[in-house]
């Protein structure tokens, strides 16, 4: 009786918290994606399934193509980033390693509505990246690195970012070095040794942190809005218009069940 007391009361807080702020929401989103739109706002009692029939039509299913491939992309391009530095950070000492992983969280302890604005002045034509590329003679006009699907994609990939670093550091500062020092003694070459040894160990935080930035990055609308200049689709931004531009709360209920089974 004390174990699984001692269990409720570990377990039963999150477990209320998960039922009323995500069971009964989704349930409640499910049941309006059948139900039929209000004539002007709103919801209408009766049972159809036409919200499922537009949410999979064919202007709709480029959207589903657009967001799923930029989501790949910042997953990629954020972990090509993450992977080094977390290997880098893991082989420091610990004060180091509190500062380094200071350095990536504590910036996110600013508004990311801020930290976005920020790098739309650093990347127009007239901003900093821009005038130090024409200084140093690398471009001859500015480039038009936001308010497009580039932009949309550098905004991602700057939010996400440390959910990237974050279970791939945990994954590499985990790896016992003794087995990278027996495949050298073995004569292994350092390339040999990372895909043998080090890439499969890691393995676990690299899944982790895909999902925890693949996932994300079909819905941050407000990212791809403002870096994009709304000039990219993607399915957050899909939602968000019906439901509140449209007013149309069942096809807005339709697309989120589907992209959350998806």
């Amino acid at each position: 009786m004390k174990k699984r007391l001692s269990a409720w009361i570990m377990c039963g807080p999150v477990a209320i918290w998960m039922i009323l702020l995500v069971a009964v929401p989704f349930i409640y989103i499910f049941i309006i994606s059948f139900m039929k739109a209000g004539t002007y706002s709103g919801v209408e009692f009766g049972f159809t399934l036409e919200n499922i029939k537009d949410a999979l039509e064919l202007s709709t299913l480029k959207v589903y193509w657009d967001s799923f491939v930029i989501a790949a992309e910042t997953t990629a391009i954020c972990l090509i980033i993450a992977y080094p530095f977390a290997y880098f950070v893991a082989r420091k000492t610990e004060i180091k390693k509190t500062v380094f992983m200071a350095l990536v969280m504590v910036p996110f302890m600013v508004n990311s509505m801020i930290r976005l604005f920020s790098w739309i002045n650093l990347l127009r034509k007239e901003g900093l990246i821009n005038q130090i590329l024409i200084s140093a003679g690398i471009i001859k006009a500015p480039l038009q690195l936001v308010y497009n699907r580039t932009g949309s994609i550098i905004g991602l990939v700057y939010t996400l970012l440390p959910f990237m670093i974050l279970p791939l550091y945990s994954s590499i500062e985990k790896l016992d070095r003794s087995l990278l020092e027996a495949c050298s003694d073995l004569g292994a070459k350092p390339v040999t040794a990372f895909m043998r040894v080090t890439l499969p160990l890691t393995a676990p935080g690299i899944f982790a942190g895909v999902i925890m930035v693949f996932i994300p990055a079909l819905g941050l609308f407000f990212v791809t809005d403002l870096m994009g200049g709304s000039k990219v689709m993607v399915l957050g931004s899909l939602i968000r218009n019906d439901f509140i531009t449209a007013k149309n709360w069942p096809l807005g209920s339709a697309l989120a069940v589907i992209l959350i089974l998806l």
